[in-house]
């Protein structure tokens, strides 16, 4: 029997989804032993305890608010023809809350992208990195529907002008890869987190003032996706339809962007006023 190193769990994983995880390996390992591969199951003999509850909601300090994240894309349109093909990638984060595992498989056909008004993508792939030691295709990212739904689901999510008009840019300006994703390397391959993540490092580092990158303002990629929805929520789009367009059930929107919805309590305290307007008989 071979015997891997088990990676310990990010301190930040959620519980639930470390007990998932476990579940998931316990299962294997029985399969394993049911298919003559080993001979016994030794989990039950591992000392091990659910670690305590991390904080889901979002800090509202890591957020960028609107006019940041503004400077940020163009400050990654700057950084030369490697910046500027990414512009488009970072908008459909920033602006459709798109995952950065969505947006490897986005195809032309997936996005109505008029001359005015909103448009809109529809998201129904993903292709989040596992390594080849971990894909059927022995290709280093997986191929899947979108995350926690079935593989014929489609996310459709309306888009602003600002995120129209860099799409239709970068199609323009780029075309396709041969087999029509919009986004991809120069060689044509799938983009990778260590790749982008980099040219997002200088284009924080080109923006924030030095205390500022060393805080968690916009840290990683992802943060663009959480500015998204906390506009969303900030401008008063209600959480079933912000949750929607998300991907998220409403349950894990309210639990984790709780601070914004509560930021937003001057403004539906006036709508409130303004309902019971009138004398009290």
């Amino acid at each position: 029997m071979r015997v891997f190193d088990v990676p310990e769990a990010r301190p930040d994983t959620a519980a639930s989804s470390i007990t998932r995880k476990r579940a998931i390996f316990h299962n294997a390992v029985v399969f394993a032993m049911d298919a003559g591969l080993i001979s016994e199951n030794l989990i039950p003999r591992i000392s091990w305890s659910l670690p305590e509850p991390v904080d889901e909601e979002i800090d509202p300090a890591s957020v960028p608010n609107p006019e940041l994240a503004r400077s940020l894309l163009r400050a990654v349109g700057n950084q030369g023809k490697r910046g500027r093909r990414l512009v488009a990638f970072f908008g459909c984060i920033y602006y459709a809350a798109a995952r950065p595992a969505e947006l490897l498989e986005l195809r032309p056909s997936q996005c109505h992208l008029p001359r005015r008004g909103f448009g809109c993508i529809r998201l129904q792939k993903t292709r989040p990195r596992s390594g080849r030691g971990w894909t059927d295709s022995g290709e280093t990212h997986d191929q899947r529907g979108l995350k926690k739904r079935s593989r014929k689901a489609v996310r459709t999510v309306p888009i602003p002008p600002q995120l129209v008009a860099l799409l239709r840019w970068h199609i323009e300006a780029y075309g396709t890869a041969p087999d029509g994703r919009i986004f991809r390397t120069l060689r044509n391959g799938l983009l990778h987190e260590s790749s982008y993540g980099e040219v997002w490092a200088r284009a924080r580092e080109a923006v924030l003032t030095p205390q500022e990158y060393e805080s968690d303002l916009a840290k990683r990629p992802y943060d663009l996706r959480h500015a998204c929805v906390s506009t969303w929520l900030s401008a008063g789009v209600a959480p079933q339809t912000a949750a929607k367009r998300a991907g998220h059930s409403v349950t894990v929107l309210l639990r984790v962007y709780t601070r914004f919805i509560k930021d937003t309590d001057d403004a539906e305290n006036a709508k409130i006023a303004a309902r019971l307007a009138g004398p009290v008989t």
